[in-house]
């Protein structure tokens, strides 16, 4: 096959470019410290008690592709009470935020499920923002047996 000079340069420039993002020979993992400053800036800093938020995960996942998770959050949904956002983070996934889910009065109730892919075992935390400032976390540690991408 043969370049002319408009491919070489653009083959060039797509070479440095991908040198200079940073090329990793091995796959990024977030860190339980980038997976509180991930939190840290979902809450804006401010401290999650326990109570009010349910996480559901199984203990052990037999396929991490496709892990079930299922959230809610006892709340009234009312204008003066209700929750704003929850959010899934995952500590040993290359990302540690994994979705964030949105309410308002008129969704009647804070309730969520997904399935999510893990990449390994690890605990997989789910942080609620009430409209008032308020903020609640729940925790599971989920055990991914095989078919998870390097558990």
């Amino acid at each position: 096959m043969k370049m002319n000079r408009r491919q070489m340069m653009a083959a060039t420039a797509g070479a440095a470019a991908f040198v200079a993002t940073g090329f990793r020979i091995s796959p990024a993992r977030a860190t339980p410290e980038a997976t509180q400053e991930a939190i840290d800036a979902f809450t804006g800093g401010a401290k999650p008690e326990t109570g009010r938020i349910t996480l559901d995960a199984p203990e052990i996942a037999e396929n991490g592709n496709t892990v079930p998770i299922s959230v809610s959050v006892e709340s009234d949904m009312t204008e003066e009470s209700y929750v704003e956002e929850v959010s899934l983070f995952a500590e040993g996934n290359p990302e540690a935020h994994v979705a964030t889910f949105k309410f308002s009065p008129m969704s009647g109730s804070a309730d969520a499920t997904t399935r999510i892919r893990l990449a390994s075992s690890q605990n997989v935390i789910a942080v609620a923002k009430m409209n008032d400032g308020s903020v609640f976390m729940d925790t599971k540690e989920v055990k991914v047996t095989i078919g998870g991408c390097g558990g």
